[in-house]
């Protein structure tokens, strides 16, 4: 039998028993995308460094606008134009205006950008608005969007394409990251082909190795891939000890379960320590968890399914953690299409699609078992329940975790 441990308790154990081993390294702003922040970014200037127009108009003073209208606009003197990408180093006076262009400067004094659609030009130097303005409409002012000493973005956070922008805003061409975790996957069983072979009677493709190297690389690690190594103790123990002298982590994808030739168990905690052997869900009990110094040693189960949601549950926080990196589950509500029974004393994850019944949200639990790869094929999402829950009525509601491109 095997002493498991709930979810709860393998998250807990994850934040006790590992801490970050992913070093900090500085890459240009052009390489930053999809990496970890090591450090807070605060801003040293302002930005935008000057007042300016957020659309095509004239730079007023807003009282000299009071009361205008179509019928009896506010006549003001042309001072001055400003071209894109020219300073306004001069003040604007009284009853006076300044062309100005989307995202040109404005000048000293104004406070409001009347757009052109409410002005006429009656070429003798005097605009016509039709239409009063507000203090600030239509403005950005110096140190709207940032100033010296804010914060712009916290450390762990992955950079996205809008990051990159804010970044190169800020001047920040080279940024401070961590290193990209290195993964090893090993597949085990005699079962076992590549999934280019066809395979035999009794045999089947290794499904885990692409699976588990696509959700490692779209999490941003990565992976080395250490193929297929039959039941045989030696030689998964050598294979074992190879990746963990190359790697940060290690996932062996079968051999966890409690049999004569799962020898994984056996490997992990003659490498260090066993931390765990079981894991109270469905699918994915038979998980095994070790370590080799600070490096996480993770055995999984060989079905697909068991596999894919131990490495989503687990495995992706564990990585989280050895590089500081902020996590987030995306979760919308939706109510179940039908009945669902469960497996009482472990909490148990399904697969499912997504639809849109007029108003509500509809979950349709996919049906199979966790040997079977097409449960995944096509999920829009998964739900939980929990281990204390016997199963769902129809049309309860329910929190669906939203599959983020992994």
């Amino acid at each position: 039998m095997l002493s498991v441990k709930t979810p709860e308790e393998v998250l807990a154990l994850i934040e006790s028993e590992f801490s970050c081993v992913a070093e900090c390294e500085t890459v240009t702003l052009f390489d930053a995308i999809g990496r970890v922040l090591a450090e807070d970014i605060a801003a040293e200037e302002y930005v935008p460094d000057f007042d300016r127009s957020t659309v095509d108009g004239y730079a007023v003073h807003a009282r000299d606008t009071f009361g205008c209208s179509d019928a009896i606009p506010a006549i003001l003197n042309l001072q001055s134009e400003v071209l894109m990408g020219e300073g306004a180093d001069f003040e604007l006076e009284e009853e006076n205006c300044c062309a100005v262009p989307t995202g040109g400067a404005v000048p000293k004094g104004a406070d409001s950008v009347v757009m052109i659609e409410y002005t006429e030009n009656y070429g003798d130097g005097s605009i016509g608005i039709a239409k009063s303005a507000a203090p600030g409409q239509n403005m950005i002012f110096r140190g709207d969007d940032v100033y010296p000493g804010k914060l712009v973005l916290k450390k762990g956070r992955v950079l996205s394409s809008q990051d990159i922008g804010a970044l190169a805003a800020i001047g920040r061409v080279e940024v401070p990251v961590r290193r990209k975790l290195t993964v090893g996957v090993i597949s085990t069983g005699d079962e076992l082909v590549p999934p280019e072979q066809k395979p035999a009677a009794g045999q089947v493709r290794d499904v885990n190795s692409p699976m588990l190297t696509a959700m490692l690389t779209a999490f941003g690690a990565k992976v080395i891939n250490y193929g297929i190594v039959i039941d045989d103790e030696k030689k998964l123990a050598a294979m074992v000890e190879k990746a963990v002298a190359e790697c940060d982590a290690v996932l062996l994808s079968g051999g966890s379960s409690v049999g004569v030739k799962d020898a994984a168990c056996r490997i992990i905690e003659n490498m260090g320590s066993l931390l765990l052997h079981g894991i109270a869900m469905k699918p994915g009990k038979p998980t095994i968890m070790g370590k080799s110094g600070n490096k996480p040693l993770v055995g999984l189960p060989g079905h697909p399914v068991a596999a894919y949601f131990v490495t989503k549950l687990f495995v992706l926080p564990l990585l989280a953690r050895l590089s500081m990196r902020e996590t987030h589950n995306y979760t919308i509500t939706a109510k179940i299409s039908e009945s669902l029974g469960a497996n009482h004393g472990r909490a148990q994850y399904q697969c499912c699609r997504l639809e849109r019944r007029g108003e509500e949200l509809v979950a349709y639990p996919i049906r199979g078992k966790s040997g079977l790869i097409t449960t995944l094929a096509g999920a829009d999402g998964y739900f939980a329940i929990s281990r204390d829950c016997e199963g769902l009525p129809e049309g309860a509601e329910i929190q669906v975790t939203v599959s983020m491109g992994d």
